[in-house]
């Protein structure tokens, strides 16, 4: 039987009093799932992410959490587990969250702040296996080229990939993704959320990314939980979503959300690798350039 990765019983969250943003949600993830959380704006969605994260604590007396089969909150309390069980959970966030002023390299080895002792971290000082490790994420997503480049300067999409390879370090065995893809254009929010797949197909991560772009979440994830206005109205095979259930969700006619109906499927081809795929891509990097980057990071 697969590992519970998230349990939740009965959580409600508020932030103001008698303002439950979550009520009564209770769900459980096993391990190697990949799911989507949809939902119109203010359905709870980010801070849903938030709680499981351990950012957030729910309600006092309103429900228990657990991670990797191991309580993290009860009855709105954290427990000791939290904040060790932290460090196995990976957050993508909307606006990418790199520190502009340092370069790709550094952002991604603050991945490794959990897993190095104290005192390096607090200096900032990390060994050559953790720039390797941080190096090899970087070539995974296709920006080892960029490694010594502020990040400030990268686009977008390449801070998105920058962000996922920060997770890739740190070693997360769960990955919460908040609206990764939602201030990108088609084509890199595209290649995020292959690159997503790819994770939790090849590594066995654990992924629950949250998304207003119903295309990708029926494209990519094979389940689907939406909320609406904090409650969870839908846990399901993603096959099991229709327009019925999307109109209810988002109160419009589905041709507005401009669907053209393509469903994530189990069965066909084996998964392409991203890397593989964008291998062409002028800012690929090759095996010359990877080393030259390695060479200069160590």
């Amino acid at each position: 039987m697969a590992e519970s990765v998230v349990q939740i019983q009965s959580g409600t969250k508020s932030f103001r009093r008698g303002q439950a943003v979550l009520t009564d949600v209770s769900l459980q993830v096993q391990a190697g799932e990949m799911v989507a959380l949809i939902g119109a704006s203010g359905s709870g969605k980010s801070t849903l992410l938030r709680v499981i994260a351990g950012l957030e604590l729910l309600d006092r007396n309103s429900g228990d959490m657990s991670l990797f089969g191991q309580s993290t909150q009860r009855a709105g309390r954290a427990t000791r587990n939290l904040k060790l069980l932290r460090r196995d959970v990976g957050v993508i966030f909307q606006q990418f969250n790199l520190v502009g002023r340092l370069s790709l390299l550094v952002n991604v080895l603050t991945g490794r702040l959990g897993r190095v002792p104290q005192w390096r971290s607090l200096l900032g000082l990390f060994s050559r296996p953790d720039r390797l490790k941080a190096l090899e994420a970087l070539h995974r997503v296709g920006m080892a080229e960029f490694c010594h480049r502020r990040a400030s300067t990268l686009s977008g999409g390449q801070q998105q990939r920058g962000a996922i390879a920060r997770t890739l370090a740190q070693q997360a065995r769960l990955i919460l993704a908040d609206e990764p893809i939602a201030s990108l254009d088609p084509a890199s929010a595209e290649q995020v959320m292959q690159l997503l797949r790819e994770i939790n197909r090849k590594d066995g991560v654990t992924v629950i990314v949250s998304l207003h772009q119903i295309e990708h979440a029926l494209k990519h994830c094979p389940r689907v939980i939406a909320l609406k206005s904090g409650e969870v109205v839908f846990d399901g095979p993603t096959s099991a979503i229709d327009q019925s259930t999307l109109g209810e969700l988002y109160g419009v006619d589905t041709d507005i959300l401009g669907l053209k109906h393509e469903r994530h499927t189990t069965t066909g081809s084996a998964p392409v690798s991203v890397v593989a795929k964008t291998a062409e891509s002028p800012h690929q990097s090759t095996k010359r350039a990877r080393e030259a980057a390695l060479a200069r990071a160590l």
